[in-house]
């Protein structure tokens, strides 16, 4: 994810909002391994061990190795993918700093996209030599990592992305892509609002993507990692995310 660009910023970078939300309660099942020299969440597909199918998750600024993101990879995996979750951030999420007064978010934030920029290819060329160029690779990103699952989807390292609440996306993000893109989006995103989002539909047109779009009502940016369960309407538009991820991918990796 390039630093600087001249392209139109469509998402800009995170803000109070992506740091809200609600911890879920469960347990994990996945463990931690190393790729690549970089921490990774594994949850593997039970009785389909050994799939080929592969799912790249691209965590939010929690990371994956937080409770909400460890459940959300797991329920990936029951649906028959093995899948492994990049931490970026090196065991440095944001959530570690938000009781800290004196956190400097800002350079919180240059200093993660620069190491994330350094590991992400490195990370993904192993993974690819670790499971074969004959699996299935698909890619899911979450606000931070919403620009990663795009630059893949440019790329022929997976056969389809998926993003939701994104966030650092810039017009060139849409236009480069070659594969198919599903676009998981909150009626209110500060981050990713309503006139991007319908720019971003307008340039995946133009260039004659494979995409779908789906909008839900009455929730927030960061909905699909820290909605609140115990609101109907926040929980269906979490859970239904993630199905919708599912019914993506089974598309283009069968």
């Amino acid at each position: 994810m390039p630093l600087t660009t001249d392209s139109p910023l469509l998402a800009g970078p995170p803000g109070d909002c992506c740091v809200k939300g609600v911890k879920h309660t469960g347990d994990p099942v996945g463990k931690t391994i190393t790729i690549a020299d970089v921490p990774t969440y594994i949850s593997e597909p039970g009785s389909s061990a050994g799939s080929k199918k592969v799912l790249l998750f691209l965590a939010d600024v929690y990371g994956p190795f937080f409770v909400n993101a460890q459940l959300l990879q797991d329920y990936f995996a029951s649906n028959g993918y093995t899948v492994l979750g990049l931490d970026y951030f090196l065991g440095d999420p944001i959530h570690l700093h938000l009781e800290d007064a004196d956190f400097d978010r800002n350079a919180w934030f240059a200093k993660v996209k620069a190491q994330a920029a350094d590991v992400f290819p490195k990370w993904v060329k192993a993974v690819r030599e670790q499971y074969g160029t004959d699996a299935k690779y698909v890619a899911v990103g979450y606000c931070f990592g919403g620009p990663y699952a795009l630059d893949l989807a440019a790329t022929d390292d997976v056969v389809a992305s998926a993003f939701a609440h994104p966030a650092f996306l810039t017009e060139d993000n849409f236009r480069k892509i070659t594969k198919p893109l599903l676009l998981s989006c909150a009626e209110t995103d500060h981050t990713f609002p309503a006139e991007s989002r319908r720019r971003a539909e307008d340039i995946l047109q133009e260039v004659k993507a494979t995409y779908h779009l789906q909008l839900f009502s009455g929730v927030t940016h960061g909905f699909a990692t820290r909605g609140d369960p115990e609101v109907e309407n926040s929980r269906w538009a979490k859970e239904e995310s993630a199905r919708s991820v599912i019914r993506w991918f089974n598309r283009f990796s069968s």
